[in-house]
């Protein structure tokens, strides 16, 4: 099955219309598509949702509209920073973290290098403690809340390839990161394999970095992939490829939210 589950529209940070995604997802032969807009965040609105009743409405418009040719799912990312009240509004809650805090000021890690590195002097001017600090509040996040998808878990690592490598060429960092995302794995739920780096230019390779993917097929954790679309056209972005990977690593299938269940999909 063709699927994805984290789409971003003009009702948050994507550039094409939530009908456009639904257009673009038929024409490319998808099976299913999820609507995840970036759940409101009083405390950033650069990212966030503001008129989440009229996404609610549109995405319920198109379900209707589009019914006989893809199915289409009402989802929501919910940074762990903001848990959102109406969780029984969306068809699936799809947790991401976005940013450290201190003191009530909220920096993203995954903006800019720039943002970034306002990240890291946030947290004493220390990449490790960055990280330490993200991982730490991310993973009680999961713990507590239990979201359906665990979105991008190491996004922290975006800009590692085309500016400076604070993590993936870090020994420390891997453990510390293996550590998190074996707590993670706990609460049994999804795993995304998230491209929307690549598709940014930001990455040749899909989030979470191949040793965490290797340690969630050693623990039977979960996956789905998923393109973190913001453009129409990039909705299926490095599918292949990361199929490929995900194969060589020994996983067999990931999962599908179709006909309302999340089933197996065979790779």
């Amino acid at each position: 099955m063709l699927t994805n589950y984290h789409t971003h529209t003009q009702f948050c940070d994507g550039k094409s219309t939530a009908e456009e995604m639904v257009i673009s997802a038929i024409e490319k032969g998808f099976t299913a598509l999820g609507f995840s807009g970036h759940g409101y965040t009083p405390f950033d609105f650069t990212y966030c949702m503001q008129d989440t009743d009229g996404y609610l409405a549109e995405i319920g418009r198109l379900r209707e509209k589009y019914k006989r040719e893809i199915e289409i799912y009402v989802g929501v990312e919910e940074d762990a920073h903001y848990i959102q009240k109406n969780r029984a509004a969306f068809d699936y809650v799809l947790g991401s973290s976005h940013y450290v805090e201190r003191g009530g000021v909220y920096i993203p890690v995954d903006n800019t290098p720039e943002k970034r590195e306002q990240a890291i002097a946030l947290i004493d001017g220390d990449p490790m403690a960055m990280a330490e600090c993200y991982y730490s509040y991310f993973v009680d996040y999961i713990k507590r809340r239990r979201p359906d998808i665990i979105g991008h878990f190491d996004i922290l690592t975006k800009f590692d390839e085309k500016d400076k490598n604070y993590f993936l060429g870090n020994p420390d960092y891997h453990k510390l990161a293996e550590k998190y995302l074996r707590e993670a794995l706990t609460a049994d739920c999804i795993f995304e394999v998230n491209t929307g780096a690549i598709s940014r230019d930001w990455r040749t390779l899909p989030y979470p970095h191949e040793n965490l993917l290797r340690i969630i097929r050693a623990e039977g954790g979960k996956l789905t992939l998923t393109s973190d679309c913001h453009h129409a056209d990039n909705l299926d972005c490095f599918f292949d490829e990361s199929r490929a990977i995900l194969r060589d690593i020994g996983f067999e299938y990931t999962y599908a939210l179709y006909h309302g269940e999340w089933v197996k999909d065979y790779l």
